[in-house]
């Protein structure tokens, strides 16, 4: 192997994307950000999409940054982004439309209709996957319901990835990670719930079977590297769901086992929070704890939840931001932190939550519906949103451990959300744990690792997370007066399950 070899990562959110270039010598690895672009949904009328051409426009743009400043030490290159989300082509490998956005309403009751012909256990029978309104499943019967012309015309579907490694090779593939975020992947037979599709009459032929991440695509095609100006790098799978790739950057020692002693948080516009296991837990218990079962690198199953996040605090940030108060992260933080502490409480996954045109008046309603003290400042606010998803961490945790019969020692928070230190030491007092923060970029750099295994640099994803303790800091935060967190949880407990008193 060369000295130094570049690896590119690009990592997409529902706010933004960015390349990423981790340089491997053999022995570290060092990361370098070489082009950030804004992403988001687009509304047209009534409906939402994302812009799939202008990120392939800003792909291109980070590839040719990325040729002028590495070129030939540059090895190969791998796409992540969220789940859920896809796009349709027709004949002659046309891109029907523009993918729908996940907050779409078209969605809406249609996880009612479904389970009107197929019912909520059958689907998870078949799936494992925790009932969220815009999953894949439910956003094709919408298009369904719709009698849309571009799901007649559709011959393949392909998920937001694989979407942008087709524009780079021309191969469409379904990657394993992000096929399994649809929920009509069945996991426990490793292939496409076909049975579950042809019930609710969806297209099944619209699939193929799925392809591991560390899979080898090929170079990038030969226009693309003529507009990039760069050549001769490989596109290799990565864990193209982006939780798939965070979870390979946690820096633990411990193998695959069904009892882990320790769980992540991929901390971002969402909180996945689960344990990496084995075999996918698919029964009565965790259906009823409304889990999923979703695939990881390396064989491995993500059983996890996903919670509201710090798109609670995005959103209140970009409120008054529009009011004239431009707030940054910090403004926010300190502004918490001088609040009073568990004053008030709100289920951060309240479904008024999820896409209010005002989210802090949306959370001082909640307060007000549940009989909980209304926040008098924007710091309030902030502070009841991060104690409420502390104390939802705690309740995901107790849920994981009776799942799983594990006995959690150590909660690993990795993503964007490491940088919240408050949020973090809210974390170990409301859970009782103590918690390890880091790496902040690790969706990038689980991506990277991927690649350097699939390209023999190292052996194995136990090597690359050895690689990642090596080269990225961690914070450690201990539990401090937990007590006072117990007297809350007890509270927080009674209103997300309706029996709050006034």
């Amino acid at each position: 192997m060369a000295a130094e070899q570049d690896y590119l990562a690009f990592d997409l959110g529902a706010s933004g994307g960015r390349l990423v270039a981790g340089r491997f010598d053999g022995s570290q690895l060092e990361l370098a950000e070489i082009h950030r672009f804004s992403n988001g949904g687009i509304w047209v009328g009534d409906r939402c999409y994302w812009d799939l051409l202008g990120l392939w426009q800003e792909m291109l743009h980070g590839l040719r940054a990325a040729a002028g400043q590495f070129n030939d030490q540059v090895v190969s290159v791998g796409v992540d982004t969220w789940g859920v989300d896809f796009g349709l082509l027709g004949a002659g490998d046309e891109l029907l439309a523009n993918p729908r956005h996940y907050r779409d309403p078209h969605t809406d009751g249609l996880m009612d209709e479904a389970f009107s012909v197929v019912s909520r256990e059958e689907v998870f029978a078949q799936t494992g996957l925790q009932f969220m309104q815009f999953n894949s499943l439910y956003q094709l019967l919408a298009l369904k319901k719709a009698d849309s012309s571009v799901l007649a015309a559709a011959e393949r579907l392909l998920m937001i990835p694989d979407l942008f490694h087709w524009l780079m090779t021309g191969e469409k593939v379904n990657e394993f990670t992000n096929a399994t975020t649809t929920q009509f992947f069945n996991p426990q037979q490793g292939k496409w719930a076909g049975d579950l599709l042809a019930r609710l009459g969806l297209p099944g032929d619209l699939l193929h079977p799925v392809t591991p991440p560390g899979t080898n695509l090929g170079q990038l095609r030969r226009s693309v590297q003529e507009a990039a100006g760069i050549e001769g790098i490989d596109v290799v799978l990565p864990g193209t769901h982006d939780t798939a790739s965070a979870v390979v950057a946690v820096p633990t020692s411990e193998l695959l086992v069904p009892k882990p002693n320790w769980c992540y948080i991929s901390s971002g516009t969402w909180s996945l929070m689960g344990m990496e296991i084995p075999s996918p837990i698919v029964n009565a218990d965790c259906l009823a704890r409304n889990f999923t079962n979703e695939g990881g690198v390396g064989d491995s199953v993500r059983l996890l939840k996903n919670i509201a996040g710090l798109w609670l605090i995005q959103e209140c940030r970009r409120i008054w931001n529009l009011e004239g108060r431009e707030y940054d992260w910090p403004d926010l933080v300190e502004q918490a932190t001088a609040s009073e502490p568990l004053v008030s409480l709100i289920d951060p996954d309240d479904a008024s939550l999820v896409a209010p045109p005002d989210m802090p008046e949306a959370i001082v309603q909640l307060c007000k519906a549940n009989s909980q003290p209304v926040p008098d400042s924007h710091g309030a606010i902030i502070r009841c949103a991060l104690e409420s998803l502390a104390l939802r961490y705690r309740m995901v945790l107790n849920d994981l451990e009776e799942l799983t019969g594990a006995t959690v020692e150590t909660i690993h928070i990795v993503g964007g959300g490491t940088q919240n230190q408050l949020l973090c030491q809210m974390t170990a007092d409301a859970c009782n744990r103590q918690v390890v923060a880091g790496p902040v970029e690790a969706t990038a750099i689980g991506n990277i690792v991927v690649q350097l295994v699939a390209q023999g640099a190292v052996q194995s994803v136990r090597e690359g997370r050895e690689l990642v303790r090596k080269s990225f800091p961690v914070k450690t935060y201990e539990p401090q007066q937990p007590e006072a967190w117990d007297v809350a949880y007890d509270q927080f407990l009674q209103l997300v399950n309706g029996t709050a008193t006034s």
